[in-house]
Order: structure tokens, then C-alpha cells, then sequence
């Protein structure tokens, strides 16, 4: 996109996408997810403009990390079938990139369209597509794979099922309309062809744009206030941490992003048992506006250090906000853009339900592990989540004119 487009874009993306609390989720202490602030418009913004929002294909980052949050999102990831390689790769994202472009734009697919999105705008349609480690492997490329998508470590807390894990390619599709955001899902599952099949698939959502009286950070599934320390585009170092630089060892990253995908179950039955007071210190912030509880207002800053009349720490030592914050940890920070997700009722009547969890980054070992691997060992949070799939996948930077995705990688 053009410079102007990526300014506007930033400055869309609410100022709350902040900075990572790794346990996948969440909370506001480290919180996480991009609030619908953009999106939603001013209050009263008539319904029409949700769905004629059009999200550019082309610029110096693919669309899906810098936009704010979307009603709507799947995750699907792919393997290449035995026997495909490079050379059916760079057939498949031209299909992909081409269909992408065009369903972005609000257009319809042609002869072959379902009419399942007829009569609907863009809706803010994204599609970001991303190569998971074993996909070098695959296509002959080893050589151009980039350290920073070494495997990530295992976790104490993990309870990871290897069949919704990994992959070769990953494409995260988010829209402010569920039938958008479908369309676009069956069209890139259909244009896989003989080239690659579906190796697992995650829907989620979010909050509607101007389901509230004004924009506002977004609630996680439970309840609680998500994104208030993302890092924010208007900060100094937002790029450094967000995004790879040009000059770098794999010159097909610059521009690009990593990213981490969770899928985080949230106990929620055991969650909603403890009392409002001991869900506040679980997580350090009040769950009424996302504030600390060491007093301000959402964006305060957290102090650390002070103490209450009994002489104990006001945020727990072991509470989310506290072991997440970047001060915590070197600094160490990603942007957090989540989708919640609901799988239906066990047979005990608990919720299947949690967070789709995706964070971007210029290096997971800087940001993710660092911050997870502390979380891991003490966050108060860690009783009441598990983690149950995990993906890392490279993300390239956004196709230039005539290009498609991954176009630097797969013919330089």
C-alpha cells in the first residue's frame, strides 16, 4: 500500500494493540487484543460502512496485522500433497494472491463464484498467508529458511494435539461479515486444487464494529478487558519489534512478521467460580474498565511496586499483568490481534471456548518465548488456560505491483 494508506492504516489500528501477555491470552495486563475502535467508526456511524470498508492486498505488509480487530476469522492451515514441491507452490499462491486481491476489493470470483457473499461490500476483508517451517523442507528451500522459525520450545503448560498443530502454509482470513469471511474461507480451500489439503481449521470471532455506545478495547471470553498495552504504531520502536528489516539474512522476509498461533482453551467454569476480587488479582487489573489495580485508568501505567496497608504487593507478584509486562521482560513485546472461539459444550456441559491466539513480531525469540517461558513458570493465570495447538509461521511482507505473496522467496 501506499505510504499515505500504511499511515492511515496505523492510525486505524487502535491505540490499544498492545503488548504481549504470552499465556496466550490475554488480559489487559500484557494485554492483547486490537479493539474494533477503528472499524466501529464515530458512534451512531450508519450500518452501510461496515461492509463497504476495503482493506488494500498490496503494500509494504500484508493486510491482517496492523488492521484492527474483525467480527469474523479463520485459521486454516495446509500441507503441500506428496509429490508437490516448489513448482506447484508458486502455482498455488499465484491462485491464492490473485483470488485474495479480488475478494479484498469486494469483487466476485467470476463464473466459479458460490454467491455465498453476494450483495455484500468488503466488509474489511483481510487474507494473510504465511509458510510454516516445514514447508522449506518441502519445496527445496532449506537454505532460505530463517532461524527465527526454529521450533518453539516446549512449555510446561502445554497440552498440544499435534493434528491442529504446524503446517506448510497458513492463512489467517478475518472480515466484519461472517458470509465475507466464508466466501473468502471456501475460495482459498477450493483454489488449493491437488496442490494441498487442509491440515486443520480454527473459526473465531470477535465484537461487531458499533456494537458500543463508542469505541473501546475489546473483552476476551472471560470478561475481561483485552489489548490495553499492545505496542502502539505511533511508538518509536513499534516497527522494530512488529516487523522484519529490509538487509536482513533472508532479504524475502523484510517487510514480513512472524507469527505465533495458540489455541488457548479457557477453563471457564473453573474461572467464573472465583470471586469478582480474586479474578482482579489473578489478572492485576480491574475487570470493570481494565484499569490497574494500582489505580488510573486503562492505559495507566502498572506500579509495580507499591503496597497496600497490609504491606503486600497491590498487584500480586504472580499476576498476570505483572509477569507479562514488557519492563518484565527485557522489553520483550509483541502485537497481539486474537480471536475468541466457542467449539460447542462437552459432555459435562463445559465450554469448548477461548482464545485463538496470534502474535506478530519481528523474532519469537524475542518476543513469545521469552515472555511465555516466564508465564510458564508462576503466572497465577495458568490454572485456568491450556494451551492445545501451536503454529509459528513466517509471514512475508506484501506483494508489490504485479507480484504475488512469497514471490521473493519461491523465484528469487
Amino acid at each position: 500500500m501506499s505510504t499515505e494508506n500504511l499511515d492511515i492504516s496505523r492510525r486505524r489500528l487502535l491505540g490499544t494493540v498492545g503488548a504481549a501477555g504470552a499465556t496466550g491470552l490475554m488480559l489487559g495486563a500484557a494485554g492483547g487484543a486490537a479493539a474494533h475502535a477503528a472499524a466501529a467508526g464515530p458512534a451512531g456511524a450508519a450500518l452501510a460502512s461496515v461492509g463497504s470498508t476495503a482493506v488494500p492486498f498490496r503494500g509494504a505488509h500484508q493486510a491482517g496485522i496492523l488492521q484492527p480487530l474483525q467480527a469474523r476469522g479463520h485459521l486454516v492451515a495446509f500441507d503441500l500433497v506428496p509429490g508437490a514441491g516448489r513448482k506447484e507452490a508458486i502455482a498455488l499462491m499465484r491462485r491464492w494472491s490473485a483470488v485474495a486481491e479480488r475478494l479484498m476489493a469486494g469483487e466476485p470470483l467470476g463464473a466459479g463464484d458460490t454467491g455465498v457473499a453476494l450483495d455484500a461490500g468488503p466488509s474489511s476483508l483481510t487474507v494473510t498467508f504465511g509458510f510454516g517451517a516445514s514447508f522449506f523442507d518441502r519445496t527445496g528451500l532449506v537454505a532460505r529458511r530463517p532461524e527465527e522459525l526454529d521450533p518453539l520450545p516446549a512449555f510446561s503448560s502445554d497440552r498440544l494435539d499435534p493434528r491442529r498443530s504446524g503446517g506448510d502454509l497458513w492463512v489467517q482470513i478475518g472480515a466484519d461479515d461472517a458470509l465475507v469471511a466464508f466466501h473468502a474461507l471456501r475460495a482459498v480451500q477450493k483454489e488449493a486444487g491437488g496442490a494441498a489439503r487442509v491440515r486443520w481449521q480454527m473459526n473465531g470471532f470477535n465484537r461487531s464494529p458499533g456494537a458500543t455506545a463508542h469505541p473501546m478495547t475489546a473483552r476476551n471470553l472471560m470478561g475481561q478487558v483485552d489489548g490495553s498495552r499492545n505496542p502502539k504504531p505511533s511508538e518509536p520502536d513499534f516497527d522494530e519489534r512488529v516487523f522484519v528489516p529490509a538487509g536482513g539474512e533472508q532479504p524475502w522476509m523484510a517487510g514480513g512478521s512472524y507469527a505465533v498461533v495458540r489455541r488457548i482453551r479457557m477453563l471457564l467454569d473453573d474461572w467464573e467460580k472465583l470471586p469478582l476480587k480474586q479474578q482482579e488479582r489473578v489478572i492485576g487489573r480491574r475487570k470493570s474498565d481494565g484499569a490497574p489495580l494500582t489505580g488510573g485508568g486503562e492505559t495507566a501505567a502498572i506500579d509495580l511496586d507499591r503496597t497496600g496497608p497490609d504491606g503486600k504487593l497491590v498487584v500480586p507478584d504472580n499476576a498476570h499483568a505483572r509477569i507479562s509486562a514488557p519492563e518484565q521482560n527485557g522489553g520483550a513485546a509483541m502485537l497481539r490481534r486474537p480471536f475468541s472461539y466457542h467449539d460447542g459444550f462437552g459432555a459435562d456441559g463445559e465450554p469448548d471456548a477461548g482464545l485463538l491466539f496470534i502474535a506478530w513480531q519481528a523474532d519469537p525469540r524475542r518476543g513469545f518465548v521469552p515472555v511465555q517461558r516466564k508465564l510458564d513458570r508462576g503466572d497465577a493465570l495458568s490454572p485456568f488456560v491450556r494451551h492445545e495447538a501451536s503454529g509459528l509461521f513466517a509471514v512475508p511482507g506484501g506483494p508489490g505491483a504485479g507480484e504475488y505473496v512469497g514471490q521473493r522467496l519461491l523465484e528469487a
